[in-house]
């Protein structure tokens, strides 16, 4: 059995970070009409480039085409299409059914997948786009695990079903939220979102301009819409037993620190899943070391609650430095992302090994004259690692970086 382990790639670094840290394949979004307007996204020139290179490492490529297109934009598609086809994507992820009938004609060697902004909450839908010709649906996340196994059972076996499993949760059902573009201008469904549910809300009552009445939830907590993240990575053999075909890890829009690390994790906990072996704990530790809201299993188990006393991130770790080469004996070359010295104490996170925790030693510069602390950004120096680490392995440190 085998189950696709999909991340995000919001530009060339982060597409990166996802094909070498575990990912089987990666969703992305080109210049148009996917929903992270804000995420680096690709041009024509890059996409054939990211194929290419996912390609050469066996790794799908799926194309966001998910947003809600008013017409001027439907009349640019499909020559888009074409081009995905013509490049080799692998698959486009779909929300609108005019546009799905227009990647039938365009795209016609790309498999379609129908996005969780389509509400995919019953075997009737799911089986309604299998019969016009979906090869998957990505299923609403206000899905149940009994409901998933529902829709699973009740709809055929070559029908491939994808949900997921970490990241960022919508306060609105499906993503189905117009409350950005009626206060900010910002439209939900262009991936222009504001995130205005984040937002600290207050009453202004007619009479009395400027005197603002907190909107208090109990324990008088103030972020009333406020959603936790998602995060189950201790329960991936659930998951696999509901049938499930691809797990999807959210954030498009986050750093490519954040797609090494939770791919990383995520891909040691399937193949433990797979191989009915328990989780080992580093995994789980290590999906507290990158950006995130307090964490839930959203609706698998029932409804999530809210997290209503603050918005913030919680961000414990910084990047230091990205492995460009090592040598047998660990000698490496980096390029810097933060200042740190020697001295510092320091985790090293690289492909397919557990975190290593060490003290940084003298540095060295491009022509080999002592250093003891890189100030430039991106600038390459030399450094003895632990032991020989793939590229892109990563060098950090642990520092309370949540705003207050």
């Amino acid at each position: 059995m085998s189950i696709e382990l999909l991340a995000p790639a919001g530009d060339m670094e982060r597409l990166r970070m996802a094909v070498a840290y575990g990912a089987d394949a990666v969703y992305l979004a080109g210049s148009d009409f996917g929903m992270r307007a804000f995420a680096g996204n690709f041009d024509q020139k890059g996409l054939r480039e990211a194929v290419e290179l996912c390609h050469s490492r066996g790794v799908r490529v799926h194309v966001t085409c998910n947003t809600m297109p008013r017409c001027d934009e439907v009349d640019r598609l499909p020559e888009w299409l074409e081009y995905l086809d013509s490049v080799g994507v692998d698959a486009a992820i779909i929300a609108d059914l005019g546009v799905f009938r227009m990647a039938q004609k365009y795209a016609p060697h790309l498999q379609l997948h129908i996005s969780t902004q389509a509400g995919v909450t019953n075997h009737a839908v799911a089986q309604a786009w299998y019969d016009m010709g979906a090869s998957r649906v990505i299923l609403a996340r206000e899905l149940s695990l009994e409901e998933i196994r529902t829709i699973r059972a009740k709809t055929p076996k070559d029908l491939e079903i994808e949900a997921f499993v970490h990241g960022a949760m919508c306060v609105s059902y499906s993503g189905r939220c117009l409350l950005s573009n009626y206060m900010t201008g910002r439209d939900a469904q262009r991936g222009m979102c504001a995130q205005p549910c984040r937002y600290k809300y207050a009453l202004v009552e007619e009479k009395r301009p400027g005197e603002y009445f907190p909107v208090y939830e109990e324990n008088n907590e103030t972020f009333i819409m406020n959603s936790r993240d998602m995060c189950m990575i201790d329960h991936l053999s659930d998951l696999v037993e509901a049938g499930l075909s691809s797990l999807k890890i959210e954030g498009r829009a986050k750093s490519a620190y954040y797609a090494a690390v939770v791919t990383g994790a995520y891909r040691h906990g399937i193949d433990a899943a797979l191989a009915g072996e328990p989780l080992d704990p580093v995994w789980r530790a290590e999906l507290d070391k990158v950006s995130h809201r307090p964490y839930s299993t959203g609706f698998y188990y029932g409804p999530p609650g809210q997290y209503t006393g603050d918005a913030r991130y919680i961000r414990d770790y910084q990047v230091c430095a990205v492995v460009e080469t090592c040598s047998p004996d660990g000698t490496a070359v980096l390029s810097l992302r933060n200042k740190f010295s020697a001295g510092t104490r320091v985790e090293l996170l690289a492909p397919g090994l557990d975190p290593m925790t060490f003290e940084a030693p003298e540095m060295a510069d491009m022509d080999g004259l002592p250093l003891l602390e890189p100030k430039k950004p991106e600038m390459r120096f030399k450094m003895r690692l632990p032991r020989q680490v793939k590229p892109l392995s990563i060098l950090r440190r642990q520092m309370d970086l949540s705003p207050q």
